[in-house]
């Protein structure tokens, strides 16, 4: 591959995806070449445990445009997603999962749209998801209704990873000093020219998700306590409730013993220090969370390190740091 810049760059986030790597290429290489424009593709191996690094070895020397960027442990998608942004040379770059849900098709009606209407940013929306289970589906839903109300960023519906940004998006993204970055909606909050191009989500090609019920509610909290301080406007009217609730009880107390009917017993006095036990606790770990996001800033580790990137050929075990 040449130095000069390709037209296009394909970021491809990869864990533990042995068996679908195959029918990703074959599927995708045809695609890129039918759009008669320069391109790469960037494969981000995201500390894979399986046989996923020797096959992208075996695709890379089949396929030229093809690039192999390992870190060296598992660090996660959004963070995998990063570094994919941070070494894409394109004009403009599209970030896809390598499951097939998202069809590689689409990337030219992307490419297309933001060079007729000069846009920095194509999102591409899912209009069918009736390959998702039912569980899925209803969580999802629940998740962009969530965020659009807490965060209040103007996040397309039915929108992930799969998007096309102009190279203005993309240095604009490697100058947000987030440490913990979502995209979905950071993307939107840069409040660039945008478009959207709607697809049918497909079933995945082979193996399993890697994006359980976990790393789901991981993603919600990331960008709730990433976008708003509402998590900790909740805990202050906990608070409130909890104090008020308290003087309610007290208030009844007080006029059970002045009217002398006072019963013995511990329930109700038990569910009131449980009750404000639990509330405290809440509260506390809200705060946590915002507090734990200072404690890793201050640290400046890296969130991820790279130990092998195709393009400089380096095979040593020397880690490349790099800061977000």
């Amino acid at each position: 591959m040449g130095s000069e810049a390709p037209r296009l760059s394909v970021v491809v986030p990869v864990f533990n995806e042995e068996e679908v790597l195959p029918l990703f290429a074959e599927r995708m290489r045809p695609v890129l070449d039918d759009l008669r424009v320069s391109y790469e593709v960037v494969t981000v191996d995201d500390g894979s445990r399986d046989s996923t690094p020797v096959v992208l070895e075996w695709l890379r020397h089949r396929w030229p445009e093809l690039r192999v960027v390992r870190l060296r442990r598992n660090s996660g998608h959004q963070n995998a997603l990063t570094a994919g942004l941070r070494r894409a040379r394109g004009a403009y770059v599209v970030s896809i999962d390598v499951d097939l849900q998202d069809p590689p098709e689409t990337i030219g009606d992307m490419l297309r749209l933001a060079e007729t209407a000069d846009l920095d940013v194509v999102h591409g929306v899912r209009a069918d998801r009736s390959s998702d289970s039912p569980f899925k589906r209803w969580t999802a839903g629940l998740y962009y209704r969530l965020i659009r109300r807490v965060a209040g960023t103007a996040v397309p519906h039915n929108a992930g990873d799969f998007r096309l940004l102009s190279r203005t998006a993309v240095d604009a993204l490697a100058e947000l000093p987030e440490h913990l970055p979502v995209y979905r909606l950071l993307v939107p909050w840069l409040g660039l020219p945008s478009g959207e191009v709607t697809y049918t989500r497909a079933e995945r090609a082979a193996g399993r998700s890697k994006y359980p019920l976990a790393k789901m509610v991981r993603l919600a909290l990331d960008s709730i306590v990433g976008f708003s301080a509402a998590p900790l406007r909740v805990a202050t009217w906990l608070g409130l409730c909890g104090i008020v609730l308290c003087a309610v009880l007290a208030g009844a107390g007080g006029a059970a013993y002045l009217s002398g009917n006072v019963v013995p017993g511990w329930t109700s006095l038990l569910v009131a220090v449980l009750f404000l036990g639990a509330l405290q606790l809440l509260c506390l770990g809200l705060l946590g969370e915002y507090v734990a996001r200072v404690f890793t800033t201050l640290q400046g580790r890296p969130a991820y390190v790279v130990t092998f990137d195709s393009v400089s050929g380096n095979k040593s075990t020397e880690d490349v740091l790099c800061k977000l």
